[in-house]
């Protein structure tokens, strides 16, 4: 077999190879020419396997950066991603061995992050911190890890129910006590730190 065209694609990145005058496929430069493909060049099925397979790695690891590049995410997340779009296993394991090693995904940057924003900006609590790392994949010690960082979680219910139980002036106590009650349980707190609160707040 011989490459008889390599012609460049719109995208200026990418070309069309032609073998025995056919198209055969289409390839990022980058591996055109980290291979060596030019016109008029023998090639084997093998060589093309080889090619096709780096090609493939190429893409992967493409489709990985763009995913991470718009925020951080859970080595999970980034693995369910790469299954979504179809690559092989050996693809995936690859492409997630690369993202490691450069340290582009690390679950416990990634869960002190988390926990960090949810906590700051969201309010949550370390209970519904948990819940939704768990979701994101987070194994189980790296969770424990974090939440031990988790500001005085009493401190944050604290402030969240005093500004909340102002929209609740018009309802009697019961009314208070099961709103506040449900409102600080949704936003993640513990059962503990609620009824510390609720005992508190509503008199």
């Amino acid at each position: 077999m011989k490459i008889t065209k390599i012609e460049a694609q719109k995208n200026i990145e990418r070309v069309n190879i032609y073998i025995d005058g056919e198209f055969a496929f289409g390839l990022a430069k980058e591996i055109q020419l980290k291979y060596g493909l030019s016109e008029d060049m023998e090639i084997d099925k093998n060589f093309i396997d080889e090619v096709l397979l780096a090609e493939e790695r190429l893409k992967a690891k493409d489709k990985a950066l763009r995913f991470l590049s718009y925020r951080q995410r859970s080595y999970k997340e980034v693995l369910d991603k790469l299954k979504k779009e179809g690559f092989s296993q050996e693809i995936i394991n690859s492409t997630m061995d690369f993202l490691k090693n450069y340290k582009l995904i690390d679950d416990l940057c990634f869960a002190r992050n988390f926990m960090m924003d949810k906590s700051n900006i969201n309010k949550y609590g370390p209970v519904r911190i948990k819940y939704e790392l768990y979701n994101k994949g987070i194994p189980e010690n790296i969770i424990d890890q974090v939440l031990e960082e988790y500001d005085d979680e009493y401190s944050v219910a604290l402030e969240l129910a005093k500004k909340k139980i102002k929209s609740y002036k018009n309802d009697d106590k019961n009314a208070i006590y099961r709103k506040l009650g449900g409102f600080l349980q949704r936003r993640g707190f513990s059962y503990e730190c609620i009824s510390k609160i609720l005992r508190e707040l509503v008199k």
